[in-house]
């Protein structure tokens, strides 16, 4: 059955500027690619040298490795009061290195990014913005020992009994769940609320569950694997079956951020379980989180950290275009920075000497004032040399899944070095689509010529905009 279906579905004429198929891994994930989807860290050898082209990254080997010193300390716990600035040209890589310092403190490290202008906003105050940017920055794993059952669920049986509140119809007096692992089957005899726990999660026979002792939770892990082969399309999460015996202490880890816990107390929707958490994080319209409940906050969550349920995990909190903030914001920066809670900060900006926003005459490097400056470790990034504009090219094109044709890669790099990287990579996907109206598989030459004139780079733009301006001006005189 399942070899006529694959032949028949690769018999079948499939358009040409069709997506191709997910692969099987990721058929339940989304298939975005975001811009630093190649990024996967800061390419150093153990002995903290950048390697020419690592963990996504071409070049910039002297703010990789600065950089890689500035993870060193976080972890160390010795970066504390301070932040780190990079500094450098559009397009030259200050977001992508953020992201990799993230991704060299952990997989489970809160990384925040935002832009210096989203403080301007009518709901809240400017200073409010960069204290909920920073409580999120910092995660918070609670690590529990719970008595939970777990297995697979081998029967379901609820048994009913009539209602002793009224003459018409029956209610669920008790559920029996048969739970199975590796090392054997227990029936268990429970609550009808678990009934209505277990009808909420949708769960049947087959699926792998485990039950709360004490508080009744019911969560569902997953599909048994040994149901794996029983459907030709199946987007199933298949798990194992649990090992050990149906009854057991298990560490439960769970990862919240201190931004949210803010949030939940401060519109309590009811509930201890964290989907009511969530529940409270979605309803719309912002509301000020008082100083007063942080403080509270921060007492609870300092004797969570005291009795050793829970761990602190600084994070990181990315401002680009940190020159877009004021001069209050600016102070108020300097107060965070001292907190002894406070998370990993990177700036990032373009600007040389500017005026700080706010003021009218204070002109400072970088538009940040000196003293913030003090506090800053500087890292310049440089700009891209043809070839690595062509290797960041090629990078790309694999990851968006794109082919090149003969010369297309030494063009684009052309176009980078003339303009800018960021021009040369946006060049990629409408090439693809133009040669794929034609029914070429690759992008040809033919097609980056086409999109060059139906694109402009931001040069071109200004300079024809620049002399149609001249042009009419002598029309006029």
């Amino acid at each position: 059955m399942k070899a006529s279906t694959s032949t028949a579905s690769s018999s079948a004429p499939v358009a040409h500027n069709a997506l191709p198929p997910p692969s099987t891994a990721s058929a339940a994930r989304s298939s975005r690619i975001a811009p630093h989807s190649h990024i996967k860290g800061l390419g150093l050898t153990p002995e903290g040298y950048a390697n020419v082209e690592s963990a996504g990254f071409v070049g910039q080997t002297n703010a990789r490795e600065a950089c890689g010193v500035v993870v060193d300390l976080v972890k160390l716990r010795k970066f504390s009061g301070r932040a780190l600035l990079l500094v450098g040209a559009p397009g030259t890589g200050k977001t992508a290195l953020a992201l990799a310092v993230s991704h060299e403190l952990g997989a489970k490290v809160p990384f925040c990014p935002m832009v210096g202008s989203e403080v301007y906003s009518t709901e809240v105050k400017k200073t409010e913005v960069l204290a909920e940017a920073f409580r999120r920055a910092i995660g918070l794993r609670i690590k529990e020992t719970k008595e939970v059952y777990e297995g697979e669920v081998t029967e379901l049986t609820p048994t009913e009994s009539e209602n002793p509140l009224s003459g018409y119809g029956k209610t669920v007096s008790h559920v029996v769940v048969g739970l199975k692992t590796a090392r054997g089957t227990k029936q268990l005899r429970m609550d009808p609320t678990i009934y209505e726990a277990i009808l909420k999660e949708k769960i049947v026979v087959g699926d792998v569950i485990y039950i709360e002792a004490n508080t009744g939770a019911v969560k569902r892990a997953g599909r048994s694997d040994a149901y794996a082969s029983s459907y030709d399309l199946e987007s199933e999460t298949y798990v194992p079956l649990p090992k050990g015996d149906v009854h057991k202490r298990k560490e439960l880890v769970q990862d919240v951020t201190l931004g949210d816990l803010d949030a939940a107390n401060a519109r309590p929707q009811g509930g201890q379980d964290i989907m009511s958490v969530m529940g409270s994080l979605v309803k719309s319209g912002r509301t000020e989180v008082t100083d007063k409940l942080r403080r509270e906050v921060n007492k609870v969550v300092k004797g969570y950290v005291d009795q050793g349920v829970a761990e602190v995990v600084p994070g990181v909190v990315f401002i680009d275009e940190v020159h877009m903030l004021d001069i209050e914001c600016f102070t108020y920066l300097n107060a965070l920075l001292e907190s002894p809670m406070a998370p990993t900060v990177i700036f990032a900006t373009n600007r040389g000497n500017s005026l700080v926003r706010g003021t009218t005459d204070i002109v400072s490097p970088h538009g940040i004032p000196v003293d913030l400056l003090d506090r800053c470790l500087i890292v310049k990034t440089d700009g891209y040399r043809r070839e690595q504009v062509a290797k960041v090219v090629h990078l790309r094109a694999n990851i968006e899944g794109l082919k090149l044709g003969e010369g297309v890669l030494d063009k684009l790099a052309e176009q980078g070095e003339k303009s800018s990287l960021r021009y040369a990579l946006q060049l990629l996907t409408p090439a693809s689509i133009l040669a794929s109206l034609v029914g070429r598989t690759q992008i040809e030459l033919e097609d980056v010529g086409e999109i060059n004139e139906l694109f402009l780079d931001a040069k071109t733009s200004a300079a024809m905009i620049g002399d149609s301006t001249g042009s009419s001006e002598v029309m006029k005189s």
